[in-house]
């Protein structure tokens, strides 16, 4: 098992920035990918950015050239820096990891989600 405890949500008048972060523990082995999705109000959960397998991250297009994703693997922590924010990056924030499990099999884990609000 995989636990995820995010933080960093909040409030923010848009042009600002916030930073979230997400602390993994536990069964930490054959991690094939962390990173961030979110879900706005009435629509589906969206992958915003990830440090995939190979070390190499990958970004929502609306994202790109504001948000910044990190690590540290020494914390297992990743980090989500967040500048230039708009009202349309409201929503909740999630952790995920996905784990290669045995031979062919896979868990994905969430966190509990920490909420971005945006004002105009």
């Amino acid at each position: 098992q995989v636990q995820l405890v995010e933080s960093g949500g909040g409030l923010v008048q848009a042009g600002g920035s916030l930073r979230l972060s997400c602390a993994a523990s536990g069964s930490i082995f054959s991690i094939n990918a962390m990173g961030w999705y979110r879900q706005a109000p009435g629509k589906q959960r969206e992958l915003v950015a990830a440090f995939i397998s190979g070390g190499s991250t990958n970004y929502a297009d609306s994202v790109k050239g504001r948000f910044t994703i990190s690590r540290d693997n020494a914390k297992n922590t990743v980090y989500l820096q967040m500048n230039s924010l708009k009202p349309e990056d409201t929503a909740v924030y999630y952790c995920h990891v996905h784990q290669l499990v045995g031979f062919g099999g896979e868990s994905v884990y969430w966190g509990q989600g920490t909420q971005v609000t945006v004002s105009s």
